[in-house]
């Protein structure tokens, strides 16, 4: 059952950086369906457009169900979730970020689906895209509606080698499409603050120590991607961190009771060999930085580069072994690195 109302059953959380013109619409879009036992909690990250002023005049307007906290020096958005995250009161925390919107409905469908499914450890939801404008090409791309998990949907699932071959299968591992529960936020598990990516660098963690789930096939946040955001420009500084981020996962894997199965192992190490792809095409005149981002490749997937082209192979995924075996090619020092 949902928690007593001296404790909100759940904390929407939303860093606020240079988001003047959606700011208010980002937070009309949770308030209609929060009941009293929902607190929202924005971050002031030391805007330099209006967004400061703007968050505080919202603040009051609908205070004390939304409070707002400010950072002395901007920390960025991994320092701002990790502040948030500290403050938090809800036994279910959901980041918003504050240039996206809840879809109406959203904050009622995940209390029922908690009631229902009896308060599973992380709900999964799906998403659409906004973008300006939202054109026909959009539409048949499937924008209007993401999924963000293969699996079974409405149903409360302990599958943790499923949810994880699932979500790396989607490759959606950002943070606003998964709520959790408060617990699974422990002290050991926050984001890297300072560094871009950094839902890549915590989901992992987050699904492997779900014990329960469910998949929520609706769509419940827009996405929106605009120009100047985080990932609208490409840089040296996000591709190291892109290679970063994945760095723990052997280790978290390494780490579990049960080892993940075959299936999980692969996906990961699929999603791995993607991300290292995209660095190299980024880097391609680059043999010093090439070979940097196999060394990575090598160490933060799950499957050596010899075992994974077979796993293609048994798929019969022959153009993504070429075009692997063409990057791994290219980033070698030498020969024996292809292997």
């Amino acid at each position: 059952m949902i928690p007593a109302e001296s404790r909100p059953w759940l904390s929407v959380l939303i860093p606020v950086y240079n988001v003047e013109a959606y700011l208010a619409e980002c937070l009309a879009s949770v308030l209609p369906d929060a009941d009293d036992g929902v607190e929202v909690l924005m971050l002031e990250d030391c805007s330099t457009d209006g967004s400061a002023r703007l968050a505080q005049q919202l603040a009051e307007r609908y205070a004390p169900q939304v409070r707002l906290l400010r950072h002395t020096a901007n920390g960025g958005l991994s320092a701002a979730r990790n502040t948030l995250i500290d403050a938090a009161q809800g036994d279910y925390l959901w980041f918003l970020d504050s240039d996206d919107i809840l879809l109406p409905g959203a904050v009622r469908s995940l209390k029922a689906c908690i009631v229902q499914h009896a308060q599973p450890d992380l709900v999964l939801c799906d998403f659409r895209t906004l973008r300006e404008p939202f054109q026909f090409k959009h539409r048949l791309r499937g924008e209007l509606h993401r999924r963000t998990f293969p699996g079974p949907a409405r149903q409360r699932l302990e599958d943790r080698d499923a949810l994880v071959s699932g979500v790396f299968a989607q490759g959606h591992l950002h943070s606003w499409s998964k709520i959790a529960r408060r617990e699974l936020w422990g002290p050991g598990l926050r984001f890297p603050a300072g560094h871009y990516f950094e839902d890549m660098a915590t989901t992992p963690a987050l699904l492997l120590s779900t014990r329960s789930y469910v998949y929520m096939d609706e769509v419940w946040v827009g996405y929106r991607q605009r120009a100047g955001s985080i990932l609208s420009s490409g840089s040296s500084r996000k591709i190291d961190d892109m290679m970063r981020a994945l760095a723990p996962l052997p280790a978290l894997a390494a780490a579990q009771t049960q080892p993940l199965d075959d299936e999980a192992r692969f996906q990961a190490s699929y999603f791995a060999a993607k991300t290292f792809i995209t660095a190299c095409r980024f880097d391609a005149e680059s043999p010093e930085r090439l070979r940097g981002h196999l060394a990575a490749f090598k160490q933060f997937s799950l499957l050596a580069p010899d075992e994974l082209l077979r796993a293609y192979r048994r798929r019969h995924w022959h153009w993504r072994a070429r075009r692997l075996i063409y990057w791994l090619g290219r980033s070698a020092s030498s020969s024996s690195d292809v292997s």
